[in-house]
């Protein structure tokens, strides 16, 4: 397991401009927007990123979704998700042959045959429950909402309140059935090299569940003291553990 300074000092020996893309895929809850600060730090650094918007009306979809995006652009790829958008990026559908490296920020790792729902519960610690949501009639099926004054317990503990506020008010909402599919064939992260961020006061997906899946997927660990938003709450080191996968 790299420390969180070893990995920095990496990233430090590797911040020339790179020919491959970064392409960035967020989760439930928040949309590209939780990417703005790690943007930042990867294009300070003459990296070229990406980062679309994912409808999360249903895991098919949002694969189909993603390989559609990746299909154009030229050159190798290193893809980073966070939370849901890890189940997306380990469908083997989701991406082209250019991929060349992963990296899930307290994202899931699925493997075939699972469901992220299934994950989430498989370990104790979510704070992800019917008395912290809200679902709302959607014309394309249901929106799964975190109910505003529980925002920040369950996914933003260590930012700011009125920061957590605004993403609160904000949200991207997911279809719930999405976190029951699942995909069949070989798990993306069975034949890519990746790179996994566990955090580690995480009350939205339990931090043992993250310690389990980067443990069997093989991935290059990194701990951080963060709660779920850690591509808001720490862009420095979400960014140098993408351009370590980069690399």
């Amino acid at each position: 397991m790299l420390g969180e300074q070893s990995l920095l000092a990496k990233e430090n020996t590797t911040v020339s401009p790179s020919s491959s893309t970064i392409v960035l895929v967020h989760g439930a809850l928040t949309d590209a927007s939780v990417w703005h600060g790690v943007i930042t730090e990867l294009q300070r650094r003459g990296h070229r990123v990406l980062a679309p918007a994912m409808p999360m009306r249903g895991l098919a979809s949002d694969v189909a979704r993603l390989r559609s995006f990746l299909s154009t652009i030229d050159g190798p790829i290193t893809v980073a998700a966070h939370s849901y958008g890890g189940s997306v990026i380990s469908d083997p559908d989701a991406l082209t042959p250019a991929v060349r490296s992963l990296a899930f920020v307290a994202a899931f790792q699925q493997d075939s045959g699972e469901t992220a729902g299934e994950l989430n519960y498989r370990f104790p610690g979510s704070k992800l429950t019917p008395d912290t949501t809200l679902v709302r009639e959607a014309l394309d099926g249901n929106d799964l909402y975190l109910r505003p004054e529980h925002f920040a317990e369950v996914y933003a503990a260590d930012l700011d309140p009125a920061t957590a506020a605004v993403l609160a008010a904000a949200q991207h909402p997911i279809n719930p059935a999405a976190l029951d599919e699942s995909f069949t064939g070989e798990a993306t992260w069975r034949t890519l090299p990746s790179w996994a961020l566990i955090s580690t006061a995480d009350h939205s997906i339990p931090t043992e569940a993250l310690r389990d899946m980067a443990k069997r997927a093989g991935s290059t660990v990194v701990e951080l003291d963060s709660a779920h938003a850690v591509p808001i709450a720490h862009p420095a080191e979400t960014a140098a553990l993408i351009l370590a996968a980069a690399a």
